[in-house]
Formats: C-alpha cells, sequence, structure tokens
C-alpha cells in the first residue's frame, strides 16, 4: 500500500497541488512612455546553461500582464533579485495585484532604481532601469526569433487566440513563455568578491524562497538561514580511461600526463565537455602540449575577474 495520498490537479498546481520552493525576483521592464514597471514574479528558471552561443533564462507569465506586454513590445528586461528581509518582501507584493497599472503602482513603489549598466555603457540601447536595491540582476533580451515568436504583438489584454507556439511567445490563450537571453549579470561588490574568492558559509546572500498563494488571503515566503555544506563524492577516473579519451578529441593538441591528472575526479559524463573546453584553450593561445600548468589557467575560471581586482 502507497505511502502517499492522492492531490487533484488544477489550474496553477504548483501553487495549489503542491509546496514548490521557487525563487522571488522582481522584473524590471520599459512602458511604452518609457518609464520602468516592476512586477513580482517566481516562475523563473535558467534554460540555457551550456554549449549554445549565449545562455538564457526562462519566463513563464500570464500575456496580459504589463511585464509580458512590455516583453512582447520591445523586448528588454531585468531579473532583480531582492533581499528576503519582511519588508522588502512586503513591499514586492504590493505590485503583484493583477490589473494595476504602471502609472497607478509605480508612483508609490518605495524600491530604488537606477539606470542599466547596458545603456550606461551603450546608451543607444534603451533598457528598463534596475533595483538599487537588489542583491543581483541579470539584465536579459527575448529571443522573440525562436518558435516563430517574433510575430506575436502586444495589445490583447483579454486573452490571445490561437494557434500558439509551443515554447516561447504566447503559449496559450492566457499564457506566454518568454525565452530571455543572458546579456549581463550585475552583483553588489560583497557577493562578487565571495564568487571570486571561494563562498564560505556565510557569504551566500539573503535571497527568499517563496512557495506561492497558497489561499486567497496570504503569500507565503522563507527567510534564508545559514547554509549548510555537503562534501562532494570524489571519484577517481584511471588516467589510462583519461588518457584514451584525450586522444581522440584533436589530433594535433595533446596533454600530458600531468595535465590529465587535474580532471581524473570529473565525471566521466562530463569529461569530453572539459576536455573539449582544454583544446579550444589551447587553439586560441597557439599551444599544442597542454601541461599542468596550463591547466592551472584554464581551471582558473575567474582569473581574468581577479587580475582585474
Amino acid at each position: 500500500m502507497s505511502s502517499f495520498e492522492n492531490l487533484r490537479i488544477v489550474d496553477n498546481f504548483y501553487q495549489t497541488s503542491l509546496f514548490f520552493p521557487m525563487p522571488t525576483v522582481l522584473i524590471s521592464t520599459l512602458c511604452e512612455d518609457g518609464s520602468t514597471n516592476l512586477g513580482p514574479y517566481s516562475l523563473v528558471q535558467p534554460y540555457y546553461v551550456a554549449g549554445k552561443d549565449y545562455y538564457a533564462m526562462l519566463l513563464c507569465c500570464r500575456n496580459s500582464s504589463n511585464t509580458a506586454q512590455n516583453i512582447l513590445r520591445n523586448g528588454k528586461c531585468a531579473l532583480n533579485f531582492i533581499d528576503d528581509s519582511p519588508k522588502t518582501f512586503k513591499e514586492s507584493v504590493k505590485l503583484s495585484w493583477p490589473g494595476d497599472k504602471p502609472s497607478e503602482k509605480m508612483p508609490k513603489c518605495k524600491f530604488n532604481l537606477e539606470k542599466s549598466l547596458i545603456e550606461e555603457e551603450s546608451p543607444e540601447d534603451i533598457r528598463p532601469m534596475v533595483m538599487t536595491d537588489a542583491i543581483e540582476v541579470i539584465e536579459c533580451t527575448w529571443m522573440r526569433e525562436l518558435d516563430g515568436a517574433d510575430r506575436d504583438l502586444p495589445g490583447e489584454i483579454n486573452g490571445y487566440e490561437g494557434p500558439y507556439h509551443d515554447f516561447n511567445g504566447i503559449t496559450s490563450k492566457f499564457g506566454a513563455h518568454f525565452i530571455l537571453r543572458v546579456d549581463k549579470i550585475l552583483m553588489k561588490k560583497k557577493y562578487r568578491d565571495a564568487i571570486i574568492n571561494g563562498v564560505k558559509a556565510g557569504d551566500f546572500p539573503p535571497l527568499p524562497v517563496d512557495y506561492g498563494y497558497r489561499d486567497s488571503k496570504n503569500f507565503w515566503f522563507h527567510r534564508k538561514r545559514r547554509m549548510r555544506a555537503e562534501l562532494l563524492q570524489m571519484r577517481k577516473a584511471s588516467i589510462h580511461s583519461v588518457r584514451y579519451a584525450a586522444d581522440r578529441v584533436d589530433d594535433k593538441i595533446k596533454f600530458t600526463d600531468e595535465a590529465l591528472e587535474t580532471v581524473l575526479a570529473v565525471p566521466r559524463v562530463f569529461l569530453p565537455l572539459v576536455l573539449r573546453g582544454c583544446v579550444d584553450w589551447a587553439r586560441e593561445n597557439n599551444v599544442e602540449l597542454i601541461t599542468k600548468e596550463h591547466m592551472t589557467i584554464i581551471n582558473d575560471k575567474r582569473s581574468k575577474e581577479k587580475n582585474k581586482k
């Protein structure tokens, strides 16, 4: 006999039929008049994380929302990650009521905004403002050409008629999905330094986790507690098996045994990708024999950032 009980699946199942932990972000978008709108969202997640020409996030939202209509219009947005203080979360919830116009809610908004770093660097690239109060921000561009979504236009706030797209743009009468190219990641210095220099338990930012609307009255969220580290299981392959894989990556660029010893703990499923990355680096740097010293340079993904400090 099962130890579980069945629960009926209904609309918004992630809120009504599950305890589903999600991030909380305030998405800033550009309104028609050039002002910035903020809307709180949780259905955001990494989408393209490797192996593409760019990285991307995925946003799921109502297609009639201010956020969706603004993205359909100009394709620019920023994902602002807020802190978990009750005061901050209370302000975020105030911005969440469906149907409120930006001109009605934004004058009451207590969050501070500043110019996009992308727009500062390239004034011709007009962007929504970002939250000064945010811990980190992802500035994005909607990839409207995917799934034929470039034909989707703003203006319908009572539901879109089909046919619908599978994964990008207007995906149902009332729904939309946006594949958002990651243009720039912004982070407050304290947390940027932690990532570059090595993160410890006390370095993690106080980001909230929310569980969606559980009833008609409350929006529930959880504050960050101290992080707990769990050591990874290390399983080392033999130098012979790694050499077998390395010799087949490229017919000219080779590895010394000392170089291959640095990747013995890489899981087998990721080894070809790691080795190809090393070979790509070697080509760019006119190296035909990759040594242990070269691997140190390759593995230090943050070396450039450290040198800039």
